[in-house]
């Protein structure tokens, strides 16, 4: 359970979370969600899902393997990524940044 307390620490710290944070909001005392983080246990299933929800991620990503069943990639991450900023923006904004993004995927299509 080593890789999922590296990648609970990970996806906190780029919330900018706590370990006390998260357990607050996943309704966890800080000794419980700690034995998570240092893998010296692991949640059920019921328990893993709270967390993830806080994290805003999926058991998949902090079990380290993707979707896919394959191990995450950067394309993931990058999607992740986009996923995760586009919350922050005004709802012009995320029109504007979708408008972006489909005016590359014409003009990649174009130029193959």
């Amino acid at each position: 359970m080593q890789v999922l307390g590296q990648k609970l620490r990970s996806r906190a710290k780029e919330l900018g979370f706590s370990n006390a944070e998260v357990a607050r909001r996943a309704g966890l005392s800080e000794r419980r969600y700690g034995f998570y983080v240092t893998g010296d246990r692991e949640p059920d299933l019921s328990t893993l899902l709270r967390i993830c929800k806080v994290l805003t991620t999926t058991p998949n990503a902090l079990m380290g393997i993707s979707e896919d069943g394959k191990e995450g990639s950067s394309r993931n991450a990058l999607a992740e990524r986009l996923r995760l900023a586009s919350r922050a923006l005004s709802e012009n904004d995320l029109q504007l940044l979708v408008v972006q993004a489909e005016a590359l995927v014409l003009h990649r299509g174009r130029s193959k």
